[in-house]
């Protein structure tokens, strides 16, 4: 019987990531509906935000009197009014004998609710079902809803020796374009891209998704100074929001001078530079969910230290720069001994055409 649960919510996990990047603030979910036998009979997903939940298009779609059967979906159907009526209902109306859950909604509105609309109603509710991979999926909405912070992830295109560019410079490519497509499947799915006023300046980046029927994630430049041109690529008007973030010291004269396609967010100042801790709040109440951090070895290494990086995603070429001056994916620290080095935990290795994927989360005491 788990297995065959596993197996299920395995299509549930698949279903959800066709979602990726149309659904934020939601989060991913897929159901599918079957009967005793584990044949199944329906299935659905949260397709966009403000739209219908993936139990009621999986419910909405079966073709059969769905009395006595059973729905497995990767996140506790919702109990509340939001844009949508409440999925427990539905499942309760249509008279399903079994919910199977993956994990539970943080969402405090929900939390727990859900599961007891069902259980009070006298459907068995079975939990836990690959929980941590169903939770890894939502990991943006997880901490969303738990740190009311955005989650953070810092990708990085480096040689063996973890070098992102030449002392002069060149760094066009480490990687090779079947790297650079899944970089731009990464866009896809979070809700902003940041990079800094130095990678602006020195590479006149688009910060576009280049992949058929993706989405241009919102663009955040931080610009302490507001030293980019206003010629730059990345403020091109093609109707992606833009946000650059520029010391409060900053004048409005400046800011208006500039360019007229982006909004600017003022923000303190820490050792001359945006405190980045407030940055991320302000752009959080903007109502960025979710931040793609593609910058430079200053701007990596602040949001280490300031304890702000969830993810860090690293292409990894099999190249060696051997040069000690060589540009390095983070720096900015000086350290004396090995136990002062910032932790991590690996993740997963995915192996590309001639580059691996290696993806570890931050460790923070």
């Amino acid at each position: 019987m788990l297995k065959q649960y596993e197996k299920l919510m395995r299509k549930c996990i698949k279903l959800a990531k066709k979602s990726e990047g149309h659904v934020s603030p939601n989060p991913l979910v897929g159901a599918v509906i079957f009967d005793d036998n584990y044949r199944i009979i329906s299935e659905g997903r949260h397709e966009q935000y403000g739209k219908n939940h993936a139990e009621r298009n999986a419910i909405l779609s079966a073709k059969e009197d769905l009395k006595g059967k059973s729905i497995i979906v990767n996140l506790e159907p919702c109990s509340h009014y939001g844009k949508t009526p409440p999925c427990a209902d539905l499942i309760i109306e249509k008279g399903i004998k079994k919910v199977v859950i993956g994990t539970l909604d943080p969402n405090p509105i929900v939390a727990g609710n859900g599961i007891k609309k069902l259980q009070n109603a006298g459907i068995e509710v079975i939990t836990g079902i690959l929980e941590n991979e169903c939770k890894e999926l939502n990991e943006i909405f997880f901490k969303n809803q738990l740190e009311h912070a955005p989650f953070i992830t810092i990708k990085t295109a480096t040689t063996l020796d973890g070098k992102i560019a030449t002392k002069t410079g060149s760094s066009k490519w480490i990687t090779d374009e079947y790297s650079r497509y899944e970089v731009q499947k990464l866009r896809n799915k979070y809700d902003a891209i940041l990079t800094s006023s130095a990678t602006v300046i020195k590479d006149n980046p688009l910060m576009t998704c280049r992949m058929k029927k993706g989405i241009n994630p919102v663009r955040i430049v931080i610009d302490t100074t507001l030293s980019t041109s206003k010629d730059s690529q990345i403020y091109n008007n093609d109707g992606t929001k833009l946000f650059i973030v520029v010391g409060e010291n900053v004048s409005d004269k400046k800011i208006k001078e500039h360019t007229k396609n982006a909004e600017f967010i003022k923000c303190p100042l820490k050792d001359e530079h945006v405190d980045m801790k407030k940055a991320v709040e302000l752009l959080y109440n903007q109502g960025i969910k979710s931040i793609l951090v593609e910058a430079g070895s200053k701007l990596n290494n602040t949001l280490v230290q300031e304890k702000l990086a969830d993810k860090l995603i690293q292409f990894i070429a099999p190249k060696i720069l051997a040069d000690k001056d060589g540009v390095s994916f983070i720096q900015g620290c000086e350290r004396n001994e090995i136990a002062e080095c910032n932790n991590l935990i690996f993740v997963s290795t995915k192996r590309l055409k001639s580059d691996i994927m290696l993806i570890s989360e931050f460790i923070y005491e």
